[in-house]
């Protein structure tokens, strides 16, 4: 499909506290078209949306507010300590995130973007992976990012691991990755490392 559309898309993805953000960035800079599935997440569960009714219909009441919107902590507390549900969770906006994205990825397309950069969390558990051209990962050691979460999300330590323990292992990522970027260095050294990966990615995909 992307060869077709004249297009590349490269699969970024990785460990919650890894530093995916700002990989992402630096790719940004390197002429990759963004497309953030985590975005693509929030909007797809805006009231009134097929993909959040769903999940009220599974979830119950519990995981409304009173506005009609998603109680995000209330979920988050359900499956991150319960693969099972979790995995529910996924089987029901998986199909309207990939949705969104192809559509994005048609925008970029129809506006003649050689190069785009699909950056999702769950890319291989959403089998967003299947229309990428390269994979890309960030991975840290796990208590670089669990001191990470915790500053970033001003959680506690159990709850961070907890939100650690719900992914797919570091071995997973290298293993189904073109790419594997460690990031247990400074910020310096990360946006160094992902300018080269860039350019790399950019020269491999084009030849």
């Amino acid at each position: 499909m992307n060869s077709d559309l004249h297009t590349i898309v490269v699969g970024l993805t990785g460990q919650t506290g890894a530093g995916k953000t700002t990989v992402s960035r630096i790719f940004t800079e390197h002429d990759f078209m963004p497309i953030d599935a985590d975005q693509v997440s929030r909007e797809v569960v805006q009231p009134g949306m097929p993909c959040l009714n769903e999940i009220f219909d599974y979830f119950g009441e519990c995981v409304r507010n009173p506005d009609g919107t998603l109680n995000r902590k209330v979920l988050a507390k359900i499956v991150f300590t319960d693969k099972r549900r979790l995995e529910s969770l996924n089987s029901i906006c998986y199909p309207f995130i990939t949705e969104e994205i192809f559509r994005q990825i048609n925008d970029f397309a129809a506006q003649g973007k050689r190069y785009i950069l699909l950056d999702a969390p769950t890319l291989f558990e959403s089998r967003a992976s299947d229309f990428c051209d390269m994979i890309i990962s960030v991975v840290a050691s796990p208590e670089i990012r669990c001191a990470r979460i915790m500053t970033r999300d001003a959680m506690t330590e159990q709850a961070a691991r907890e939100r650690m323990d719900s992914q797919l292992d570091e071995a997973f990522f290298i293993q189904h990755s073109d790419y594997v970027i460690h990031n247990n260095g400074n910020l310096e050294q990360l946006a160094e490392l992902s300018g080269e990966v860039a350019e790399k990615a950019k020269l491999y995909l084009s030849k």
